[in-house]
């Protein structure tokens, strides 16, 4: 039952990740979650963020932010990072998935997601068919609906892990 919402790959930061890895193995564009995957709930683009957007599109990546904010959110952090982006979302609804990968001229065979969420990002990527890799939260506070999620979400990655390891 859980592992519908297994992440395909769980790491400590999006910043972390080998993307030269990802673009040499075919992967041309990535959907990524904003809050509390590439800065701190609420925070704004900083000079980490825009300096990483722009080593992406060094290395040939595209990339589109999709984000269960509005846009009064969302619009100020891509124009900042000079990226598109897809405002009030419904994540874990499969459309603005799919949406984000017209925008990018990508598919599901070359499009990557990444997000700090179990049953918003992980679980939405699944569902329109997108490899996903799951990042720690980059900072404790959040919203209550979220702490809550939080909750349910260390018991899927209890038995994620004990899979894993076994």
């Amino acid at each position: 039952m859980c592992k519908q919402f297994y992440p395909d790959e769980w790491v400590d930061s999006a910043y972390e990740i080998d993307y030269p890895a990802l673009y040499h193995q075919g992967y041309r564009g990535l959907l990524f979650d904003i809050d509390n995957t590439l800065v701190p709930h609420g925070a704004p683009a900083d000079e980490r963020a825009v300096a990483f957007f722009e080593s992406l599109r060094e290395i040939g990546f595209r990339s589109c932010f999709l984000s269960n904010n509005q846009k009064e959110r969302v619009e100020p952090f891509g124009r900042a990072v000079k990226e598109v982006y897809i405002e009030n979302a419904h994540k874990p609804s499969r459309k603005s998935y799919l949406k984000g990968m017209e925008l990018l001229g990508t598919d599901r065979t070359n499009t990557l997601f990444i997000g700090d969420q179990l049953f918003t990002d992980i679980y939405g990527a699944k569902r329109a068919g997108i490899s996903n890799i799951l990042v720690k939260p980059i900072h404790p506070k959040e919203e209550i609906q979220i702490v809550l999620k939080r909750y349910l979400e260390k018991i899927v990655l209890y038995f994620y892990k004990k899979g894993k390891n076994s």
